[in-house]
């Protein structure tokens, strides 16, 4: 099995477990003389070979992205690069709009109004997070490769 086969594995085993667990509370408690909607001893049942499957394939896949090598390290470093360039370019485009004032009032009605200036550049602040962005397709695209070239370990 690939390694992107078990993350799709992964994802659904996770929305499982969450229907199951929304299935339960609703299945848990019932008034009395009446039959509950389902069984919630055999919702919690399947519950836990859900998550038995679950953790297990988080097992696995945590082990391939450690040994798997990519272009200066591992898969694990890959994602940990992946995910620090997501937040460096939330974090610059989050500071370049308030810097331009995005969502605030822009204009003056009197000349006795404060005008509000950028405290920081906005122009370089967007070139950098395109810069930012277009690393950050990069490495999503090198781990994506990987995911569909990665054989699933044991």
């Amino acid at each position: 099995m690939k390694l992107a086969e078990a993350l799709a594995l992964r994802a659904d085993a996770s929305r499982r477990a969450e229907r199951l667990r929304s299935r339960i509370t609703g299945s848990a408690r019932y008034q009395e003389g009446e039959a509950p909607a389902e069984d919630a001893a055999a919702l919690l049942a399947e519950s836990g070979e859900v998550l038995d499957e679950l953790e297990s394939l988080i097992r696995r896949i945590n082990r391939t992205n450690a040994a798997t090598e990519v272009e200066g390290g591992t898969l694990t470093d890959a994602l940990a690069r992946r995910d620090v360039l997501r937040l460096r370019h939330g974090m610059l485009t989050s500071a370049a709009d308030a810097a331009a004032g995005d969502g605030q009032r822009g204009f003056r009605q009197l000349r006795s109004e404060l005008k509000m200036i950028p405290a920081l550049p906005v122009a370089d602040l967007r070139s950098q997070a395109d810069d930012l962005a277009r690393r950050l397709r990069e490495v999503d695209t090198l781990i994506q490769r990987t995911n569909w070239e990665a054989d699933l370990l044991d």
